[in-house]
């Protein structure tokens, strides 16, 4: 595992940069799946611009006047902000680097370079009014396209996303949450997809009627992307190793030195017994397993992992570990989902990909997207780890309830696609007879 960039580095290419072990892997893929999706939304928009299917809107631009006292004020906050914690985490990063999430919403940060990059930014925005000013008072009017809000869209996913997978999984893990809120909120693991995506969703619906652009056409912009994205961040969960894995592979044991072997009988609770206390300690009495050997002419790792070194330093010390803060290994090997969801993740979107330009109808890539998305979910818990409800007849977890539920959102929504279109186009002919008419 590479918990890191540092480690990445030097254990693929000798590099040593110590305070690279700031920038972990997972954060780093969730960037780049954001990045990907972003960038797959503005060509999809721009697609749909080009081809008439998406229009614009007439803004009012006005420049040359002197800004307010606020703005200064504002950007003089952002400026201490970011040196006091970007600078300061540079500067404690030995203390940073474990959790660089829970040190960027401590007290703890850099004060003079917080106040130096405060002030560059505060004279900067003088200097850009300044020159501004001097070019007289302009008021034009431009047209925006959608396609140039795809950075705020990104910005607004993250943060709803964010927001709402923290949510969602503080409700999956009740009692890690009730023992330790402020910990399980900021903590940069832990992370409930589809609560990242309701949240996110909402707040997408919301800015887009602001930029008075048809959310329908941006939800079937956005579906190839979420299903990609989705899938590179599920890379980083398995190039980390952050917990999101499946459950023990009976046909594989951790030996001795921490590496992954060929179980010796067929009997899971002999070969576990040289672990036996922390299985005492870190789980239930029944400990879910399946046992399945992979073809000899794959690699193992694509069936049982028991991913060591990984970043939430889950399991038992490792030997001869030099990864300092990561030194845990898995006493059993796990099925290792997150390779699967990111094999079925760009199958996914290779079929949306292709697809897109066939299905104008609004929605349908979307509710196709949902379906498909639901469905894999569906399928990859079932050898996952994760807390199940007990409704007496059924355990599921809360990913299998939001699976099948988003499945059937996206069956309704492709059944009754053209009964919505019709319904928006009449609606939108009134909204303009009864502006005409005013």
């Amino acid at each position: 595992m590479y918990p890191d960039i540092y480690h990445l580095l030097k254990d693929l290419f000798g590099i040593d940069v110590p305070f690279l072990s700031l920038l972990k892997t997972f954060g780093f893929l969730v960037a780049a799946a954001f990045f990907v999706g972003g960038y797959l939304i503005y060509l999809e928009l721009k697609r749909k611009e080009d081809d008439g299917i998406v229009g614009f809107t007439i803004d009012e631009i006005t420049t040359g006047k002197p800004i307010a006292i606020q703005d200064y004020i504002f950007s003089g906050i952002v400026g201490f902000v970011v040196g006091f914690k970007l600078v300061g985490m540079f500067m404690h990063w030995k203390e940073a680097s474990p959790d660089p999430l829970s040190f960027v919403f401590s007290k703890t940060g850099s004060l003079l370079p917080g106040i130096l990059v405060a002030l560059a930014a505060i004279a900067y925005k003088f200097y850009e009014n300044r020159q501004e000013v001097a070019k007289g008072l302009v008021v034009r009017k431009v047209k925006t396209y959608p396609h140039i809000k795809v950075g705020d869209i990104c910005v607004i996913a993250a943060i709803g996303g964010f927001t709402g997978a923290k949510i969602f999984n503080a409700l999956e893990t009740w009692d890690n949450f009730i023992a330790d809120p402020l910990g399980s909120l900021l903590s940069s693991s832990g992370l409930t997809f589809y609560g990242g995506l309701i949240v996110a969703t909402f707040a997408l619906w919301y800015y887009s009627r602001r930029i008075k652009l048809d959310f329908r056409h941006l939800c079937d912009a956005a579906a190839p992307a979420l299903i990609l994205a989705y899938g590179i961040g599920r890379l980083g969960c398995q190039v980390s190793g952050d917990g999101d894995w499946g459950i023990y592979n009976s046909a594989y044991i951790t030996d001795s030195a921490g590496k992954m072997a060929a179980a010796p009988t067929n009997n899971f609770s002999d070969n576990i017994a040289p672990y036996e206390e922390y299985f005492k300690r870190h789980e239930s009495e029944h400990i879910g397993h399946i046992y399945f050997q992979g073809p000899s002419n794959l690699p193992v790792w694509l069936f049982a992992y028991n991913y060591p070194n990984n970043v939430n330093n889950v399991g038992v010390q490792l030997k001869g570990c030099q990864h300092d803060d990561y030194c845990s290994v898995l006493p059993q090997p796990v099925f290792p989902t997150p390779v699967y969801e990111f094999v079925m993740s760009v199958l996914i979107f290779i079929f949306l990909w292709s697809i897109r330009k066939k299905m104008n109808i609004p929605l349908s890539i979307f509710s196709v997207y949902l379906m498909l998305n639901g469905m894999e979910r569906f399928l990859i818990e079932q050898i996952r780890v994760n807390y199940k409800y007990d409704w007496g007849f059924i355990q599921p977890t809360q990913a299998e309830i939001l699976a099948v539920v988003i499945s059937l959102c996206g069956l309704l929504l492709f059944l009754f696609r053209h009964s919505i279109d019709r319904l928006n186009a009449k609606l939108t002919r009134n909204s303009d007879q009864s502006g005409s008419s005013q």
